[in-house]
């Protein structure tokens, strides 16, 4: 079979422009229905292996340009079903349909096919490229490529079944309607088995590939190296979902320490030895200043700059193209941000949960000499109390217009001003989803230095380590506990590049090596200073039994802690629902949990009402094909 064709179709798009002559974008056919047949799909199929570097390269092009289609449904999925936001009258059919758990065959971001067309793809170069082919000097030329694809197939599939619940599931290209059937109607993988399988299938690369990712340089504008996502990461998200199945503390525990090695290689092999969250990813409050709120940093904290630095804040995006014309334009920007293509209406606003959970933190103030601290007011406007994060995302304004002199409230969410690309991770979600992993793995003391304070190596031994002690009764001494201590000290956050700040730090930036800070300072101020952000009972426990019953309790709280942050810190992005649904599973009525925070939607549309008790509700179903069907 040789069907060898050149596509032009969307040549001026951003992933149609990777190779400079703008040629063949390789793409397998799939069958109708649901692996639906695309007229210009390419094939590959008359060779065996692919040995060729501009083939390769443009297999990889066109898995990257089939991704383009789950941009924006990997943002309305995870957002729409949360609490942080709510739908006005300008919002269509399909958004109502998500936000109110009904959506149908017909709705636009509910075609599995979508999903597939990547997956097919990624399974049709994993079985064809040549990763054994080397050039003159005896190196890899395709590993880069086969690892990244490796990866990109996981998160599709990831994706995939977290909306759906159990998934038609193969690894082999489908080349005939024939085997499209069979695929159709064989194995249903739910998420268990979908991250037993890509645990397994991940975990074989090569360690080095986590970070030398494929680099194609600056395509129309966009670095390329943002296109892909590390594998380590992916890894880190499956054990994640595993763990918050099962409790097992060694997926926990497993999951930590994948998000530790990219910030681990990331830092060591492309920076300066560190990859902080830095002071300069904050707002806060400064007396004296006119306005009082400061922004830190070579910007606002939002949007995020889509930079490659050794310590850019952005980790991977699917990028979108950037007129309408081109065939994948992001939509985001139109829902979220009053703009003139949308006439200055927009369809997704905060929501009152959101504005409550913001207003609801304490926000500690220190003044310039950092030896005093005061609380801020709660009540003031424009969303200035409480956790500042939103106030640095969201603001509204009244303009008027030109010709009819009509009044128009305008929105601008920050996040979806700027750029038409669609951020799929990020620094701070690497520290917070490894902070998730430390409290499930039971050592929240871990997770909470990450949220209050961030981490240095003397940091975790005075905070944390300390905490895991024993009594030695026969030598009537306390000890470090020796498995945890062992445990803990292989996350090296090496004082030579992190340093946590410290009140004078926190106002003035008095040295290069202070650069670390607890997540919830991005927005509540100098966290450490706060008396209502503490563990119960944080105290050493010397007694393993009670210890053990003292870091369950702890657990409870820093989970939910945990999930706060989450709301502050990734509104609007995508993340919530499918935060939401982890925290669910860990508890002893996952579905009682579900139904209990997004009924506490509150506004308008207010709660859905669709029964979330039902966990068949939590899913995306389509045409009888694919859909929860029980674990």
């Amino acid at each position: 079979m040789n069907i060898k064709n050149i596509y032009r179709k969307g040549a001026g798009s951003v992933c149609c422009g990777i190779a400079a002559a703008l040629m063949a974008l390789p793409m397998l056919t799939s069958c109708e229905d649901f692996f639906a047949q695309e007229s210009d799909d390419v094939l590959y199929a008359d060779t065996e292996h692919l040995t060729v570097a501009e083939d390769t390269i443009y297999s990889v092009t066109g898995i990257l340009k089939k991704l383009q289609a789950l941009a924006d449904r990997t943002v309305l999925l995870g957002e729409l079903r949360g609490d942080l936001v709510e739908l006005t009258g300008e919002a269509n059919k399909d958004l109502v349909q998500i936000y109110e758990f009904n959506v149908n065959d017909s709705n636009k971001y509910n075609n599995p096919s979508d999903y597939y067309a990547v997956i097919n793809n990624c399974n049709y170069f994993i079985a064809h490229a040549d990763t054994a082919y080397r050039d003159n000097r005896d190196d890899d030329i395709f590993m880069k490529e086969f690892c990244a694809v490796k990866t990109i197939r996981a998160w599709t599939y990831l994706q995939l079944v977290l909306n759906y619940g159990n998934v038609p599931f193969f690894t082999e290209p489908l080349l005939s309607k024939e085997e499209a059937e069979a695929a159709e109607n064989g194995a249903k993988y739910n998420l268990m088995q979908v991250c037993n399988f890509f645990i397994d299938d991940l975990s074989s690369l090569q360690r080095r590939y986590n970070v030398e990712t494929p680099n194609y340089g600056k395509v129309r504008d966009e670095e390329s190296r943002l296109f892909f996502f590390p594998t380590s990461v992916v890894l880190g998200d499956l054990y994640l979902w595993r763990a918050s199945l099962t409790g097992d503390q060694y997926d926990y525990l497993e999951a930590a320490w994948m998000y530790y090695l990219y910030i681990y290689d990331r830092s060591y092999r492309l920076g300066n030895g560190a990859y902080p969250l830095t002071l300069d990813a904050r707002c806060y409050w400064e007396p004296g200043e006119t306005s009082y709120l400061k922004f830190s940093g070579r910007d606002k904290i939002f949007p995020i700059e889509e930079s490659t630095r050794y310590d850019a804040e952005l980790i991977t995006m699917i990028a979108g193209d950037k007129i309408p014309a081109d065939g994948h334009y992001s939509e985001l920007r139109n829902f979220f941000t009053s703009r003139d293509e949308n006439n200055k209406k927009v369809s997704i606003v905060p929501s009152t949960r959101l504005e409550e959970i913001s207003e609801a933190q304490t926000n500690v103030v220190l003044t310039k000499s950092g030896n005093e601290t005061y609380f801020a007011d709660h009540g003031l406007t424009e969303h200035m109390s409480g956790d500042l994060r939103l106030a640095a995302v969201w603001k509204k304004d009244v303009e008027t217009d030109a010709i009819t002199k009509d009044r128009i409230e305008t929105q601008e969410i920050s996040k979806w001003k700027k750029y038409p690309n669609v951020n799929i991770y990020r620094r701070t979600m690497l520290y917070l989803r490894m902070a998730e992993a430390f409290n499930g793995a039971g050592y929240p003391r871990m997770a909470f230095q990450i949220l209050s304070e961030g981490l240095s190596d003397q940091a975790i031994l005075d905070n944390v380590i300390s905490r895991y002690q024993n009594y030695d009764a026969e030598n009537d001494t306390v000890i470090y506990s020796e498995t945890d201590s062992l445990v803990l000290s292989q996350f090296y956050f090496s004082d030579l590049y992190y340093q946590v700040a410290k009140a004078k730090d926190f106002v003035t930036l008095s040295s290069a090596r202070v650069n670390q800070i607890g997540i919830h300072q991005r927005g509540s101020g100098f966290t450490p200073a706060d008396t209502t952000y503490v563990l119960p009972n944080d105290t050493i426990e010397t007694n393993p039994v009670k210890r053990a019953q003292l870091i369950e309790e702890q657990k409870v709280v820093v989970d939910s802690l945990i999930l706060t942050e989450s709301a502050l810190e990734f509104a609007f992005e995508g993340t919530r629902y499918y935060d939401i649904m982890r925290y669910a599973l860990r508890q002893s009525n996952p579905e009682a949990t579900m139904n209990k925070i997004i009924g506490m939607r509150k506004g308008k549309a207010k709660a859905t009402s669709t029964p979330l008790l039902n966990r068949q509700n939590w899913y995306l179903r389509w045409k009888g094909k694919i859909g929860y069907i029980g674990e």
